[in-house]
Parts: C-alpha cells; sequence; structure tokens
C-alpha cells in the first residue's frame, strides 16, 4: 500500500489523534491536507495548547485538557506512544469498535524501502546511529527515526526501494503494534519502564512484537550474552543473527579476548581490535558487534572499521562536554535505566568516578546499582524523586564505607551539578548518569542533559 493509498482508505472516517507530539504533530497535518475528519486530543489545556487556533484553522476539531480521553469514539484512534495501549479509555473505545493504532504502525504499512528496526532496555539508540552511519558510509540512503525522534510518515515520498529505514523501537511504541522489519535487534532486555507497564512480563511481551510477524526471509539479531534477548530465538522464524562479547557464535559478530570477528555458518573473519572503537566502554563494543550483525551483507569490512575508528557517538551518551581545572565532565544523561548507568561507570576503569544521579522514579530495583556504586564512585550526588532509594541501595551494599563514599542528596539539579563540581580535584571525573529517567524535573533526557552541559560550560 503507498502513503497515499492509505491516507484515501481514512478518508470519511472519523479520526482521533492522541497526543500532539513529535510524531503525531505531522501525522495529524498529512490527516488534515486530504481533508481527513480529525479531532485532536490533548491533556494540555487551551491557554496551554499553542497550536489550537492553526489547526482549528485547518479543520481539525479540538479535544483539550484533563478530559482530553473522554468520549473517544472515533473509527481509528492514533494512539501517542506514551500512552498505554491499555488504558481504560483507548479499551473502552477499542471495545466499542474503534481501531488502535500509531503513526509507526501506519509507517510500516506504507514503506516502500528496506528497515532494520533496533529495540532493547539499553544501547537502542546507539545501536540505530550506528547502523545508519555504515550504511551511509557504505553508499546507501539512510533515513533514521523512531524512537530517536525523527518522524518518518511524511518523509514516505522521498523513499525509494533500495533506500534503508533505521528505527529506534521502544516498547511503548511496539506495545499491541504490528511490524514486519526485515531486519530486527533486540540488544538486550532488563527491568524498565515499570511505571507504565503493568509488569515485567508484559515490558517484555512488548520487545516481543518486533519479530513476532517475521518470516524466514527476515532476519533477527540477538544478544547472546543476555538470558531475554537469546531466549527469542526458539520464538522466531527469522533467520537468527547473534552477536557476543564472551564467546563465538556461528553466524553474527563477537569479541574474543580483544578482537572483533565476523562470523557467516562457522566461516570466521578477523574484523579489528576492541580497542580501536572510538567510543568508550564495552557496551559500546556490544552495541558495533549488533550493528554489524544487522549491516553484513550491506556494507564492508574496511567501512565498518572506518566508522569505528572515527565515530564520536551520540550526544547525550558518555559525552565529554570540557576538561577544566583537570577535571573532566561528561554527560550520559540518555542513563535512564540502572544497566545504563552501570554500563557508563564500567567505561572508567582507572578513575572513580563522581556521580550524579537520581531523577523519575520508574519503580525498577537499585540493588545491582548499588554494588556498582559501592565498588566504582568516588562522590555520590543525588537529586530527583529517587534519590532515597538509590541513598537506601548504596547502604544496604555489603562493604559501604561512608568514610570512602560520601553521599549527598540535592535537590535542585543545578545545585547538586555545582556541589559535584565543587568537590572535584585535578584528575577526577564529573558524570551525569541518572538511572533513571528526567519526567520529574525535564521534559525528556534531552532537556536534561542540555542544562547539564550548560552548567558545565558556565563554571569559571
Amino acid at each position: 500500500m503507498t502513503l497515499n493509498e492509505y491516507l484515501l482508505s481514512l478518508k470519511g472516517r472519523s479520526i482521533a489523534v492522541v497526543g500532539y507530539g513529535i510524531s503525531n504533530a505531522p501525522l495529524t497535518e498529512l490527516l488534515l491536507s486530504y481533508g481527513c475528519d480529525v479531532t485532536v486530543c490533548d491533556k494540555r489545556s487551551g491557554d496551554q495548547f499553542e497550536e489550537a487556533d492553526s489547526l482549528r484553522q485547518k479543520g481539525a476539531k479540538l479535544r483539550l485538557g484533563k478530559a482530553y480521553l473522554d468520549d473517544l469514539h472515533e473509527d481509528v484512534i492514533f494512539r501517542t506512544p506514551g500512552l498505554h495501549p491499555f488504558t481504560p479509555e483507548l479499551q473502552k473505545a477499542a471495545e466499542g469498535g474503534s481501531v488502535l493504532t500509531s503513526e509507526m504502525e501506519a509507517f510500516f504499512a506504507v514503506c516502500p524501502c528496506h528497515t532494520i528496526a533496533v529495540t532493547g532496555s539499553d544501547g537502542k539508540t546507539t545501536t540505530s546511529t550506528i547502523i545508519s552511519t555504515l550504511l551511509r558510509e557504505a553508499g546507501h540512503t539512510v533515513f533514521l527515526g523512531g524512537n530517536i525522534g525523527a518522524p518518518l510518515l511524511d518523509r514516505v515520498p522521498e523513499m525509494k526501494p533500495d533506500d534503508f529505514v533505521v528505527l529506534e523501537l521502544s516498547s511503548f511504541q511496539l506495545h499491541s503494534m504490528k511490524c514486519k522489519p526485515e531486519t530486527a535487534v533486540i540488544t538486550n532486555i532488563s527491568p524498565n519502564h515499570l511505571d507504565v507497564h503493568p509488569s515485567f512480563e508484559d515490558y517484555v511481551n512488548a520487545k516481543r512484537n518486533i519479530f513476532r510477524l517475521q518470516d524466514e526471509k527476515c532476519r533477527l539479531v540477538l544478544n547472546a550474552d543476555d538470558p531475554y534477548s537469546a531466549s527469542f530465538a526458539s520464538e522466531a522464524r527469522s533467520e537468527i543473527r547473534y552477536f557476543s562479547r564472551s564467546h563465538s557464535v556461528i553466524n553474527g559478530a563477537f569479541c574474543v579476548e580483544d578482537l572483533l570477528y565476523a562470523a557467516r555458518n562457522y566461516e570466521v573473519r578477523e574484523l579489528m581490535p576492541s580497542s580501536g572503537i572510538l567510543i568508550p566502554g564495552n557496551h559500546n563494543i556490544e552495541n558495533y558487534l549488533a550493528a554489524y550483525a544487522a549491516a553484513d551483507g550491506y556494507i564492508t569490512d574496511a567501512v565498518f572499521r572506518r566508522v569505528a575508528k572515527t565515530f564520536p557517538g551520540v550526544p547525550h551518551r558518555i559525552e565529554l562536554i570540557r576538561e577544566l581545572n583537570g577535571v573532566k565532565f561528561y554527560n550520559d544523561s540518555i542513563a535512564s535505566s540502572p544497566t545504563r548507568t552501570i554500563a557508563g561507570l564500567r567505561c572508567f576503569t582507572k578513575v572513580k568516578p563522581i556521580l550524579i544521579a537520581g531523577g523519575h522514579d520508574k519503580f525498577v530495583p537499585f540493588d545491582d546499582l548499588g554494588t556498582e556504586i559501592v565498588a566504582r564512585v568516588k562522590a555520590l550526588y543525588l537529586t530527583g524523586e529517587t534519590a532515597d532509594r538509590i541513598k537506601q541501595a548504596v547502604l544496604n551494599t555489603p562493604g559501604y564505607n561512608r568514610l570512602t563514599l560520601p553521599i549527598f542528596i540535592i535537590d535542585d539539579f543545578k545545585e547538586a551539578v555545582l556541589a559535584a563540581a565543587k568537590s572535584a580535584r585535578e584528575g577526577d571525573v564529573v558524570m551525569l548518569s541518572p538511572a533513571c529517567s528526567s519526567f520529574d524535573k525535564f521534559k525528556n533526557f534531552v532537556e536534561r542533559g542540555n542544562t547539564f552541559r550548560q552548567i558545565v560550560l558556565e563554571m569559571e
């Protein structure tokens, strides 16, 4: 189905667009341009919704404020990724005959080119970006989007059959979504977003949707070192490629004794030393292995080596902001889960970072994070909703010593950053790696990371 055919099929049907955000704004514009009957539902009140007058002029109806989910009855409902499909109002609408869908599900229905989709608890954005960088370096036209922040539905007319779309997909997007990517990647699975998902099982099931509709012509890349990711092989009909940082694999990519290898049907060839990867950390070795397994066949080994040696990484992911008076400041705002912060801490083997952590409470356990903090952190500055929970996890860790690992709770984010910086000495590392999402104080991890960057750059 083409985009034009899809949009024409919606004419004459009532449509609700629930949540007017990054992905749904261009979707709404498309629907209105085809003369569709569109109601925009958003929790912002009329005085907060700046687009209200413009949308009304284009023919949209608006349902705003606290009651924005009341009376959902439209024939087709496009939900925002952050709204769980089990929300009672959405379920009631579905029971009444409404079709629940999303901008991303619509994109999969009309995408005319190759698709590579990446999900997982950690590493989605970096892996997706590496894949797109590899493909571009190999001469392909690539569109990068999904949860990474760039909606793609309105760009479908630009896409040609030989082009590639690389999509980062969150559990919120995948939940109840029908999709069939040619290549799917699951980086790992660990407890996350349990403030939205009713259970860990529900979260894992959402991830499964990335491969449920794949067939034997598709490729599924799994983490051989992660029990959840690896277990999906028995459920999939796709061709399986593995990646591993600890042992060899038959098909895929792996690292043994600090050397990266590619494998295809037992045939193994050396790619490069892991020390040649520019961005630091064992987790980034895994990201490169996953990316190679996904892009193999569309790139050369020389392209892989060139990108690995030169790609500087993605902003907000162990991003060096500056060095001031011998102190290095790193922005790892993307670390919205304990496992991401643990991975960040493990990048520093010669120095114990001064860690700034804490944020919105997603009700995930901090026990493992407490263990890593006791082993790897020089001083801990906590801020946000989870400050007390993280502190308690550290206090409960065997071997904790308050004399060698001081803990400070400072609610104001800027004050916490400045205090951490003030305590640092030449040779130290100060790292923002929150282990939590940002929604208690910021719109998203990008705003949190940019705020940290601004504070650090203004220091004298």
